[in-house]
Order: C-alpha cells, then sequence, then structure tokens
C-alpha cells in the first residue's frame, strides 16, 4: 500500500505541482503494481468516481482507444477508482463486449480511500470519491508536472490530456515555453531575458519578452 511518511506529508496541503508523487504498491486489473516501477518514463494517474457510470465509461472507451498515442510518447496510464478489483473486472468485460475495445492499462482498486487522500482526490472527511475526478502528469522522476480536477459530471477531454503531455514533453528539451492552444508543430516561445538592455534594445515593445523559440516536435 501506499508509504505512510507520504501519506501523512500530502493529508496536510494536499500534492502540488513539483512535488514527488508519493508511492504505492496495490492490486489492479494488471496484477501487483507499484507506482515507483513506472520511474524512467511518463506516467499518467487518474481517479474515476465509479464503475459502471456514463461519463466514467466514455472516458475508458476514449483513452484505450488512444492508448497507442500515450505510448508512442512513452507514456503510462494508470486509473483509480474505489470499487473493488473484481468490479473493475466486469466493468472491462462490459465495455469490451459493448464497445469492442479492450482496456489493457491498470485500474487499481482503493476501497479504503488511502490513495485517494493521500494524493488529494478525496477530503479527509469524505467516504467516497464520487465527487472527483482528478489527472497528476507524472515525470520519468516521479515529479508532479501537471493536474486537473473536473467534477463528477463532465468528462476529461482525450485530446486535452495529449496536448498537455506534448507541451510538458516540449518544455523540456529546452528553456522554452508553451503558449496557449499549443499543439506540436506549432511556435514554442522563448524564456524572457531578465536585462534592461534587452528591454531597451528590443525593436517591439513585446519583443524582448515574447520572442519565438522554434517549434516542437510533432508526434
Amino acid at each position: 500500500m501506499i508509504d505512510p511518511k507520504a501519506q501523512r506529508e500530502a493529508s496536510g496541503a494536499g500534492l502540488r505541482i513539483g512535488d514527488v508523487a508519493p508511492d504505492f504498491s496495490v492490486r489492479s486489473t494488471v496484477g501487483q503494481v507499484r507506482l515507483s516501477d513506472y520511474r524512467g518514463r511518463w506516467l499518467i494517474l487518474f481517479s474515476h468516481p465509479a464503475d459502471f457510470t456514463p461519463v466514467c465509461t466514455t472516458e475508458f472507451v476514449a483513452l484505450a482507444s488512444s492508448a497507442d498515442k500515450f505510448e508512442k510518447r512513452d507514456c503510462a496510464l494508470m486509473a483509480l477508482a474505489v470499487d473493488s478489483l473484481f468490479s473493475h473486472f466486469a466493468w472491462l468485460r462490459m465495455i469490451r463486449d459493448r464497445y469492442d475495445i479492450e482496456v489493457r492499462f491498470p485500474i487499481v482498486e482503493d476501497p479504503t480511500l488511502v490513495i485517494g487522500r493521500a494524493y488529494g482526490m478525496v477530503a479527509p472527511q469524505d467516504n467516497d470519491s464520487a465527487t472527483v475526478r482528478t489527472t497528476f502528469f507524472i515525470d520519468p522522476q516521479g515529479v508532479i508536472r501537471a493536474m486537473t480536477c473536473y467534477p463528477a459530471n463532465v468528462g476529461r477531454s482525450t485530446p486535452e490530456m495529449l496536448r498537455t503531455l506534448d507541451a510538458l514533453q516540449a518544455v523540456d528539451e529546452g528553456p522554452v515555453l508553451a503558449p496557449a492552444n499549443w499543439a506540436p508543430g506549432e511556435a514554442l516561445l522563448a524564456q524572457p531575458d531578465a536585462s534592461l538592455d534587452t528591454v531597451f534594445s528590443a525593436k517591439g515593445q513585446t519583443d524582448w519578452f515574447i520572442r519565438e523559440a522554434g517549434r516542437g516536435s510533432r508526434k
């Protein structure tokens, strides 16, 4: 299960971007999994409110359909819910029979909410995670680089998950920034040069802090 020390540290103010993701070992639909075993590659850890729910089902169909796109980016997927392992199995069988797609990424069980609470997916006083749809983008060093949180009645956007992953990987390639709505192949921005000489010598009023810095790779 989750490291008790990490749980205590995370249960206060909650996890933030830049924190190391708390490690855990737990049963999943693909066997026992440990978060730290994914070091060396990207990992997207996301919670879903419950098995056999309409929005979650559409999310899993969409993510399973795009699993090869995440794999191309050297990124694994891992889902978490409070339901039992056998509930996960029954739900995945239903998805396979109804939508003709197999969900092969691990879905971990968290019936005691210990992982969900450590990650701030549920509040300490909550008895279930039915109101939480949280996503953590974890880099190869195990550091949380981005987080999103949606309500139970709004599903995630798989294209936006891929775009966020692309942007995080692109900015890791150099001292660059990903602007609004950036997509692979579009221009990235250079880090501003914090020097008065640069400010005064720039041709345009914004040229000293908004400058293109090449284009991100296409996926």
